[in-house]
């Protein structure tokens, strides 16, 4: 007899998914894009004859004790011109919203480790804070022969927004970059 490790059902039926897709208020499209599979999977999850199983069965589990969850995860709507990623390998941490002409700054976590977060336990940021991160990811503004890896990146001057595009805002030694949106 196999041993039992995790409490959740071995598959789910056609209509448990359609009953949290639904509580989620996701149209089948929104959720496809949710949970990483194409609409036309959902579709013939929601209208099969046979239960689902694999990796979803948990997902569903989950996401019927805690509907939050996709709203946690969801990418707010970007209302400010400038949008930075800041990344730790492959995961999200934190979105930063930038308007630099009016200097403002909005930032959404999407982790709890305040290590990984752009900006540790501060959520609100000032302009100062946030050019000073930006200086972070950088090399230093007074860096010997800082002409020549300006040149190097083809550069006219030290500019961290640049500079980050151009490098990504990675640092030797650690696993965070930064990703541009404009």
């Amino acid at each position: 007899m196999k041993q039992i490790k995790y409490i959740h059902p071995d598959a789910v039926s056609s209509g448990e998914i359609r009953a949290i897709r639904k509580k989620l208020n996701l149209t089948q499209a929104a959720f496809a894009e949710f949970v990483c599979v194409s609409k036309k999977t959902v579709e013939r999850w929601e209208y099969g004859k046979e239960n689902v199983s694999g990796p979803i069965v948990t997902l569903i589990s989950l996401l019927g004790e805690y509907p939050e969850l996709e709203r946690k995860m969801r990418v707010p709507e970007k209302t400010l011109p400038l949008r930075l990623w800041y990344m730790f390998q492959n995961q999200v941490c934190t979105v930063i919203d930038v308007d630099e002409r009016m200097r403002r700054v909005k930032i959404f976590n999407f982790t709890s480790d305040l290590l990984k977060r752009a900006f540790g336990k501060e959520e609100e940021p000032s302009y100062e804070r946030y050019e000073a991160f930006l200086e972070s990811r950088c090399f230093p503004a007074g860096r010997d022969k800082m002409k020549l890896q300006l040149e190097h990146l083809g550069l006219p001057f030290y500019d961290p927004i640049l500079i980050i595009e151009k490098t990504q805002g990675r640092v030797a030694g650690d696993f965070f970059w930064v990703r541009i949106e404009r």
